[in-house]
């Protein structure tokens, strides 16, 4: 830290307006904070302390934009201001852009020698750098005084590396440490392997009923003892827990069913059959993307897994690029993708590619998008990559509903907590690939989930012909790839395939009436498409 950025935070610790600011953000005061903070920004838009507060307020308030962009301006005006460096490599990390989020540690691990060692092993982690993320957390932990979140990310990192019994190890010192840490108990859950005794779901139960408790902690709890309750055999208990999570989940996001009907709609309208033939040229000609599409529970990380034997493919991780390039193309991005000439669509293409590239550790021909939610791009996609694979997982409604449903995600799914939501989100998917299917025949090749269990061999030879690569019998030996896998499904893709998943959903059926009401004639068909929503 230089002097002049020590002398204007001593200023600041002697300045009774920006102690009542701080003191409205320690509070989480943020309307009055925010009166305080902008009428001195407009008043002295040098003032790089008090930038840096409302960079904080900014992001409390998730406007991250904002935040960046003050944050940066920060840096400009005080190049060695550590803190504020600190504060944008977290921003950058949590926006799941982990590679400038490292560059950023970098210049602050040059500033103080430091360069905040667990956010760095996050963001390697991230990365799939799981070596580099490892020997960091291995350091970490080794402190007598190692924090429960740290031992909890640790968990994480040995999990997804095929590492279980040592991630077990480190959720459950998480938990001796912080016996109300919700989510450590929800790792052991997530494990979908992991079985809790009678003890453990007492310890839960008094951690629910601890006076204060986070509303995070609480439905993190909550998810966990519905899993604990099905495993028991208590159809009734784990209905009640699932739903209590998923209200408590529900009330701290923001998510509109109807933006997402309305989106789906202008989606089949724009991408149309005559919008493709009025741009035969447009795109980069690469074909080594394979995006894997659909619902998130719907056997999407199983065909990754199957792939990711194959000599020509390497996995990658659930990317964020292709939403993020899709809101950067402003507010109506339908109407800028119409407006894209050959030579700027090719240039998305070719920034999505050097977007990925950070995530891809060999020089094999092809690679693995699994994000789910693409699904609502695959018109963009195929604008600006039209040699691009795409493979779309389905899985009965039902199942993939109540498996939404019993899931916690960590991040996004914001249409997961509701059942009449999960209803009409798998009906807007169907609506849209529907829609796609008849602009581009056979652009799309669809896995049923069903089918894949109960015929793997002819299911897997008929996905590799789709996607132009020879067949080999290590893709039949799936569960013998020892990879990295980071979703949900990491313990069950390192088994044999299994045909539990396919009746999970039946002990529930009592209670799943607002799902099977939001997916209508949907759930009739299934797996075809009903004639309601066929071009």
């Amino acid at each position: 830290m230089t002097a002049e950025v020590a002398e204007a935070l001593a200023a600041a610790t002697r300045d009774p307006e920006m102690l009542r600011a701080a003191l409205a953000l320690h509070r989480n005061e943020l309307p009055i904070a925010e009166r305080i903070l902008k009428p001195r920004l407009k008043r002295d838009p040098y003032d790089f302390v008090a930038m840096r507060l409302l960079a904080e307020l900014a992001t409390r308030l998730a406007r991250f934009r904002d935040a960046e962009v003050l944050l940066r301006r920060v840096l400009e005006l005080a190049p060695r201001f550590t803190v504020a460096r600190s504060n944008l490599a977290l921003l950058l990390y949590r926006a799941n852009r982990p590679s400038e989020a490292l560059a950023e540690l970098d210049r602050l691990t040059d500033e103080d020698g430091d360069g905040n060692p667990a956010l760095r092993a996050a963001a390697f982690g991230r990365l799939g750098d799981f070596a580099e993320a490892l020997a960091l957390y291995e350091r970490l932990v080794a402190a007598p005084d190692a924090p429960p979140k740290l031992w909890l990310s640790y968990g994480h990192v040995l999990k997804t590396v095929g590492r279980v019994a040592e991630g077990i190890a480190a959720y459950t010192r998480a938990i001796a440490l912080a016996p109300t840490l919700g989510e450590a108990w929800w790792s052991l859950a997530n494990l979908k392997t992991h079985r809790f005794a009678e003890a453990d779901v007492a310890a839960m139960g008094a951690a629910l009923a601890t006076p204060g408790l986070a509303a995070e902690d609480r439905f993190h709890l909550e998810f966990t003892l519905g899993k604990a309750a099905e495993d028991a055999g208590d159809a009734a208990r784990a209905f009640a827990c699932y739903a209590a999570a998923n209200a408590h989940r529900r009330a701290l996001i923001g998510y509109d069913a109807a933006a997402t009907r309305r989106a789906t709609e202008r989606a089949r309208a724009t991408f149309t059959a005559a919008f493709f033939a009025a741009r035969p040229r447009h795109g980069l000609a690469s074909d080594a993307p394979i995006f894997i599409i659909g619902l998130p529970r719907s056997g999407s990380t199983l065909i990754e897994q199957i792939l990711s034997c194959h000599a020509l493919v390497e996995p990658t991780d659930e990317l964020p690029a292709i939403p993020q390039m899709w809101h950067a193309l402003g507010d109506d991005p339908f109407a800028a993708v119409g407006s894209l000439d050959a030579g700027e669509a090719a240039a998305l293409g070719a920034q999505y590619l050097a977007r990925v590239a950070p995530q891809r550790r060999t020089d094999k021909p092809h690679f693995v998008d699994k994000l789910p939610n693409n699904w609502r791009y695959v018109g963009f996609i195929k604008t600006i990559l039209p040699a691009a694979k795409i493979i779309d997982a389905r899985r009965h409604p039902l199942s993939c509903g109540w498996s939404n449903f019993r899931q916690h995600f960590a991040r996004g799914q914001h249409f997961a907590y509701d059942l009449a939501d999960i209803g009409a989100y798998y009906r807007d998917y169907v609506a849209l690939l529907a829609g796609f299917a008849h602009a581009q025949p056979g652009a799309v090749h669809r896995v049923v989930y069903e089918r894949m269990v109960e015929h793997p061999e002819a299911e897997i030879r008929a996905l590799l012909a789709a996607l132009g690569l020879p067949f080999e019998p290590a893709c039949l030996a799936f569960h013998e790839n020892k990879r990295a896998v980071r979703t949900p499904s990491s313990e069950q893709v390192r088994a044999p395939i299994f045909r539990s998943g396919l009746e999970n959903w039946q002990a529930f059926e009592p209670w799943l009436g607002p799902l099977k009401a939001a997916l209508g004639d949907v759930l009739d068909a299934y797996p075809a498409v009903p004639p309601a929503l066929s071009p």
